[in-house]
């Protein structure tokens, strides 16, 4: 096991120097913080730290901050929080100990920022590409109330089920891909290299080849001879796609799409779902304004069309209206649903019901998911069993013909 040479600061505020045994950095870092010491520099014992080849590990970290490092920022500065330590300080052993550049050039600026008498939540929403409405709210709200800790354990709770949710989704489709793939991949040499093969010995039959293979043929040398102009025509459809979908207009109506989509549609919808009920019950217990929350939650749900419905509600309840009647008025959420919202707004125990909500939506994701292979296999083999037939007709029927059969 690799030996880190550590600097640090413990609690009363002293400099502390040692090693100490470790996988990784990170994992020295958080070593030290849970004995109570702020880390500010970690180095590898006799590594390329000490050698000056500074360059090299550079070379090798990433400029993406990605989520388990997100996830591990949060739950570093719920540790570090939650034990009292000051803000410059948390920061500032951060910074020592983390090695991805993006973020350690983020928690420059932000203890930067700091030491000019900013607040943590200003600091973040500088970095909006890193920390979006949600995470900037949610800590404000901690500043205000003294319970930053807390902010950032909810946080990171959040994002560790978004990554959860996430890995399932990609698990999912990962299958039904790589069938596709691989059929494309096949049809592309059987139109290239397959029917071509064929073609004087198709040709030999005249004007007695049957239309089902002359259709194939004239499909493979049109793909043959124009293949530049297909990829031209591919990128620009794609470009032109990406873009309309880009405007407000055209983004809504491909999310309204994607909702109707067989099979994979009611998936979008409930992880939509899910995450409006998991970012409203966190910003609810934070003691967020409804309206604001539902401004905020509106930019996380991952569907524009969900998210103009949550808009309206919360245009609904700035004008006096109840929450469960602007919610009924979506028609997006089920009775049930619903119900339990009629009930937390009576009871006053919103945030409550809305976890149970949001365990509810979270359970009929992990089904959808779970089953979400099985109900595209009979797909994937319909589609196969098409194309076989399509390429047995065109490639057999004249070779049974120069045989002597009948088509």
């Amino acid at each position: 096991m690799p030996t880190y040479n550590y600097r640090g600061r413990n609690r009363a505020g002293k400099e502390v120097k040692g090693s100490m045994d470790a996988l990784t950095v990170d994992g020295a870092a958080d070593a030290l913080i849970a004995n109570q010491v702020t880390p500010i520099d970690i180095k590898l014992e006799g590594g390329e730290n000490d050698l000056g080849f500074e360059w090299l590990s550079a070379l090798f970290r990433s400029n993406d901050i990605s989520e388990i490092e997100h996830i591990t920022f949060s739950r570093q500065m719920y540790n570090l929080t939650k034990a009292g330590i000051p803000l410059d300080r948390a920061l500032r052993g951060l910074e020592g100990s983390i090695t991805n550049n993006a973020l350690k050039t983020i928690l420059k600026d932000m203890l930067a920022n700091l030491e000019r008498g900013n607040n943590l939540s200003d600091t973040l929403r500088q970095h909006p590409k890193v920390f979006n409405d949600l995470y900037v709210n949610l800590v404000r709200v901690g500043e205000s109330t003294g319970r930053l800790d807390l902010a950032f354990q909810d946080l990171a709770r959040y994002m560790e089920i978004e990554r959860n949710t996430s890995q399932q989704l990609k698990s999912a489709v990962r299958y039904p891909t790589f069938v596709l793939i691989a059929m494309g991949g096949a049809l592309a040499v059987v139109t290239v290299f397959v029917i071509p093969a064929f073609s004087g010995v198709f040709a030999k039959l005249g004007d007695k080849i049957p239309w089902q293979t002359q259709a194939l043929v004239n499909t493979s040398e049109f793909i043959i001879n124009f293949w530049p102009l297909l990829l031209v025509l591919t990128g620009l459809g794609a470009i032109v796609f990406r873009l309309w979908t880009g405007t407000a207009a055209g983004g809504l109506t491909w999310d309204r799409i994607k909702l109707r989509m067989p099979v994979v549609g009611s998936v979008f919808e409930r992880i939509a779902l899910a995450r409006f009920s998991k970012t409203f019950s966190i910003m609810s217990r934070a003691g967020v304004p409804i309206v604001t929350a539902l401004s905020v939650v509106s930019d996380v749900v991952g569907n524009r069309f969900i998210a103009s419905k949550v808009l309206g509600m919360g245009d609904g309840v700035s004008r006096g209206e109840s929450l469960y009647l602007t919610a009924q008025r979506t028609e997006i959420f089920l009775p049930l649903v619903l119900q339990m919202i009629s009930v937390g707004e009576e009871s006053g125990n919103l945030p409550e019901l809305l976890d149970e909500v949001s365990e509810f939506y979270d359970s009929e994701v992990e089904y959808d998911l779970s089953k979400l292979t099985t109900a595209i296999e009979p797909i994937l083999i319909m589609f196969i069993a098409v194309l076989v037939l399509i390429l047995a007709l065109g490639v057999f029927l004249p070779i049974w013909d120069l045989a002597g059969g009948q088509y």
